[in-house]
This record gives structure tokens, sequence and C-alpha cells, in this order.
């Protein structure tokens, strides 16, 4: 049986460790770039080394940024009464992207999992809390994802927000645009009847 060359297996198992990415799909990311000119290798490998130089998280937010404050913290355009807390960087993002939003963002860093160890210390809670005593906020919207853990997480941010007397609002749920009733979870139906709106 022929042995596959230390680097390559090296490369392979790096590969791997990433979410979503089994042996199979490691293995073709390695020999793809084995096939690859030296020049885009390394180009590759550039970007991949620097991400972690090139890459603060803001103080203020906790979101990626490559300066600190974030340009969202630092843009005084910016509605500052309104925080939308969000469970990742790239929450934040989909949500910007609609242009529908004009508040701040406050990166929890993930949600509540017990049987994973992650309690309310490990999340981004208590500088959410800071904020919300000391930037004047109005609104919280809690965006966190329609998960179990999502959810929990969402109940508990309303238990310690709630003394603030900060309004507190969450995303709608619903049915998707394209999306065929007969074909949606109970779950979902009974949140597109809560959330229903007058034309």
């Amino acid at each position: 049986m022929t042995k596959i060359p230390s680097s390559i297996e090296k490369l392979i198992n790096e590969f791997a460790k990433l979410p979503g990415i089994g042996q199979k799909t490691a293995s073709r990311l390695a020999f793809y770039l084995l096939k690859k000119p030296d020049l885009d290798v390394e180009l590759f490998s550039e970007a991949v080394s620097g991400l972690k130089k090139g890459v603060v998280f803001c103080s203020v937010c906790h979101n990626m940024a490559e300066k600190d404050p974030c340009d969202v913290c630092s843009d005084s355009t910016r509605d500052r009464s309104l925080l939308c807390v969000v469970e990742e960087p790239l929450d934040a993002q989909a949500l910007d992207a609609t242009g529908a939003y004009k508040g701040l963002y406050h990166i929890l860093g993930g949600v509540l999992n017990p049987l994973d160890g992650i309690g309310p210390e490990n999340l981004n809670i208590d500088s959410l809390m800071q904020r919300l005593k000391t930037e004047g906020i109005k609104e919280v919207i809690i965006a966190t994802n329609p998960s179990l853990e999502g959810e929990t997480t969402a109940m508990h941010l309303q238990k310690l927000i709630k003394p603030l007397n900060i309004k507190i609002t969450r995303l709608a749920r619903g049915l998707p645009i394209g999306g065929d009733l007969e074909y949606a979870d109970e779950v979902t139906i009974t949140r597109a009847l809560q959330g229903r709106n007058e034309i």
C-alpha cells in the first residue's frame, strides 16, 4: 500500500479540524493545493498566516475588524439607541448586508449550551450589560438563532435586561418567501401566526 507523504498527511489532518470538513474533503483540498501553481499556494498560505495578524476583535461590540473600535462602533451616523445582539460576527454581517438595520451590534460569541460546557461566563454577556447601563440604549433586538440554544440564550438575556427598563424585541419568525405552508413545521406556523402584520 502506498503511503501518503507526511507533509500531505499533516495538511489533511489540519483541514479535517475545520468545522464541516471530514477526512475525504480534507484530502481533496490537500491534493487540490498540490496541483496548484506555487504562487497560488503561497498566496493561500499568506492569507491563512495573516488571518490572526490582520483581524482584531472590537473591544466594544466584539465584532471582527481591522481596527479597534470597529467601523460600526466608530460610525457616528449609526442609531446609537438601538442595539442588536447576535451570536456570531457573521450574523451581524448578514443583518448589515440588508441595509435595513442602522443601529449598533453586540456579538455574544456563541450561545448558552450546558452540554458543551458553555455558560453565561463564556459569552460576552458582562460587556453587554455594561453597555446597556452606560450607553443610553433604548431598544435591544435579540437576534439569536431559532435553535434550542438560541432560544435559551434569548430568554436568559431577557431576564437580565428586563430590570433595566429597556425595550426588548426579538426578530420576527415565520414562513420564508417561496415556502409552502403545507411543508412548514408547527413551531414555524405558530410563530408566523403570532407575528402576523396588518395589511
